[in-house]
């Protein structure tokens, strides 16, 4: 039997108004915006979708959420799931799309759900009489179905043990300038494990 994502849609595992969630993410992200509003209703589905209950409880170490954006949406993402760069929860992947991809650990599950651009057209059909597209898109993904806003699909994610939470379980010094690189992040060149920076991968110069 095909998987419809969107069979359930009121998944709350919070047990508080929908409107209550979006005031925590507010209060943590900074203001109130269409970016909240659809990165709190995505991860209420990407967490349904895997089968986690309590996100930040009992089932905080059973999944990884992989965002591809650093916009709103993903301090929402992050408030809603609990999950983080720090604990190694959350993984970054500079991809510029509005996407995220929820695994399951236990399970191996995972889903990748993407924001579909044609939300923002669809939005004028729910409040034609906004003239601000910001404020009338936050009122719409509110209440707009979540077939509207988002495309699903059951993905396959390649996780290595380096990626898990915990300790790191790899070392590595680099053999140019000495600074330890964790968690398998460093590159082989030419026979010589170095970091990234010395490798030439460096985001700054000096």
């Amino acid at each position: 039997m095909k998987l419809d994502p969107f069979r359930g849609g009121k998944f709350n595992p919070f047990e508080i108004p929908f409107e209550e969630l979006l005031e925590i993410c507010k209060e943590r992200h900074g203001h109130l915006c269409a970016g909240q509003v659809l990165g709190a209703r995505l991860s209420l589905l990407g967490l349904e979708l895997i089968g986690i209950r309590d996100p930040q409880g009992a089932d905080r170490k059973k999944f990884l959420v992989y965002v591809e954006i650093d916009r709103c949406a993903t301090d929402a993402i992050q408030t809603v799931t609990g999950a983080s760069l720090g604990k190694r929860t959350m993984k970054y992947l500079d991809y510029g799309i509005m996407a995220a991809t929820f695994l399951n650990l236990e399970t191996g599950k995972a889903f990748r759900v993407l924001a579909l651009e044609s939300a923002k057209e669809r939005a004028k059909q729910y409040y034609p009489e906004i003239e601000s597209p910001a404020l009338r898109e936050l009122m719409a993904y509110k209440i707009m179905p979540l077939e509207e806003l988002f495309e699903v699909k059951e993905v396959k994610v390649k996780l290595n043990e380096t990626d898990l939470p915990g300790k790191p379980r790899e070392k590595v010094v680099c053999e140019r300038c000495g600074i330890v690189v964790r968690d398998g992040r460093h590159v082989e060149i030419e026979g010589r494990r170095l970091c990234k920076i010395c490798a030439g991968f460096s985001y700054f110069t000096y």
